[in-house]
């Protein structure tokens, strides 16, 4: 715990005796300092402190909680307190029911992993059959209605990409988000015409929970009104793929490929059962996405390049080519 989220402890409990205060869990997001608080009490409860000072994430969460749990048929966490304006900026919130899906993932066979992502594919298409007339940033609201600034979904997705610029942990690739984002405003014709929906905006496992009757997600700080193509293409990319077994001719290799593979069916599948077909437009813009995707993982290189055997000079040698390979598929 550091110093800046001890004191916000009583400003956020009030009178609470506070037994133990642990991290929440690995995050990549250094704006953020997350931790799971235990009481003298037995209870618990989820803070997050803005320890970069910038509440608008703050308020953005707390209205898109207050507004998914009036208008769609997903979990949404409690919110105990909060404060956009505090110095720093906090969300605590009560721990959601159920079964987090990244903890869970590892214990489950392939056919409730299956079953799982079919489930979070129709909570997404749930979530995204809130419309909207135009895209847009959430700046505030509340269960009636969300306040937006309003824009083109290009100008949303590029205001996205510089928000991930900044969360980044290395300048290395610095350059290709200049390339991304121009590419992006190359493609701004086929973008702007995009459904306008709300999303949740980071649907990875950890922010995903399974309960008795519903699919549950935390974590709402970078929802937006966006296209839904770009939301479902990043939910198969966080979802395990096992990609790196593709190819290989071993019997548990191919057995976790096709596991992979039905995977990303069931996601889609669950999503196309409950829209009634996969975003109008998915398979036209899912190029500009693959761009967008990749310079992200390009600015947390130093996260994720000593998982393999390879040496990260090898590893970005391989990174920038497939990004070259992405840029020239959109340019």
């Amino acid at each position: 715990m550091t110093n800046t989220v001890e004191p916000v402890l009583d400003e956020a409990f009030p009178g609470r005796s506070v037994a133990d205060v642990q991290p929440a869990g690995v995050s990549w997001n250094d704006q953020n300092e997350t931790v799971a608080v235990e009481f003298a009490d037995g209870a618990s409860a989820f803070l997050k402190v803005a320890v970069d000072g910038d509440g608008s994430r703050v308020a953005r969460e707390r209205a898109v909680i207050d507004y998914v749990r009036s208008h769609c048929d997903v979990a949404v966490p409690t919110v105990v307190a909060s404060d956009a304006d505090g110095d720093p900026p906090y969300l605590a919130t009560a721990p959601m029911d159920g079964h987090n899906v990244a903890e869970g993932w590892p214990e489950w066979d392939d056919d409730e992993q299956v079953a799982v992502t079919r489930r979070v594919g129709a909570a997404l298409a749930e979530v995204h059959d809130r419309t909207f007339e135009s895209h847009g940033h959430i700046e505030g609201g509340g269960p009636d209605e969300l306040v937006l600034d309003g824009g083109t979904w290009t100008d949303v997705l590029v205001d996205e990409i510089e928000a991930q610029r900044a969360r980044s942990s290395t300048d290395r690739f610095e350059g290709y988000f200049d390339e991304v984002v121009a590419a992006v405003e190359g493609n701004r014709p086929l973008l702007d015409e995009a459904p306008a929906v709300l999303t949740h905006g980071d649907p990875a496992q950890p922010n995903v929970f399974r309960l008795d009757g519903a699919i549950g997600f935390v974590d709402w700080e970078i929802s937006h009104v966006g296209d839904p193509a770009y939301e479902l293409y990043r939910a198969e990319q966080q979802f395990p793929h096992d990609a790196d077994e593709r190819g290989s001719s071993s019997p548990d290799s191919q057995a976790r490929q096709d596991a992979g593979e039905r995977i990303e069916v069931a996601l889609r599948e669950g999503y196309a059962e409950r829209a009634g077909s996969l975003p109008e437009g998915y398979e036209d813009r899912v190029p500009v996405y693959e761009a967008v995707w990749h310079v992200y993982n390009l600015g947390l290189f130093d996260k994720w390049a000593g998982d393999d055997d390879e040496s990260p000079e090898e590893v970005a040698a391989t990174a920038e080519a497939e990004m070259e390979r992405y840029l020239d598929a959109i340019r």
